[in-house]
């Protein structure tokens, strides 16, 4: 059962880390969902066998999880830096036109100093 859950939660990580490398968003949401109940069936199983050692096999498919969630992480961290950039860009052009505006507003229609 453990192995099985492994399975899902890595292949959810492979296809989302595989969806935002090439940029294609639109699953991100359904590949949360997936990977949250992975990580609460591994959880509950691991907490059910705390007292129990677990096998080589499961050492080796933690370990890889590991490196595989932490792959994921780099990528989704990449991705929020770069839409806090473009939102950055956003916001200052946004108060760079409001700004130029009441000016140049308030001299077209003879405002200031007229």
């Amino acid at each position: 059962m453990l192995m099985k859950s492994l399975d899902r939660l890595e292949e959810t990580l492979d296809l989302e880390t595989a969806a935002l490398l090439s940029r294609d968003l639109k699953n991100l949401d359904e590949f949360n969902r997936r990977k949250s109940q992975s990580l609460l069936e591994i959880s509950r199983m691991v907490r059910a066998a705390e007292t129990l050692a677990f096998d080589g096999i499961a050492a080796k498919r933690f370990e890889r999880l590991k490196a595989k969630l932490e792959r994921n992480q780099e990528i989704l961290q990449r991705h929020m830096r770069a839409v806090q950039e473009i939102s950055s860009i956003i916001s200052g052009a946004i108060q760079a036109a409001e700004s130029d505006s009441t000016y140049s507003a308030h001299m077209v229609r003879g405002g200031y100093g007229a």
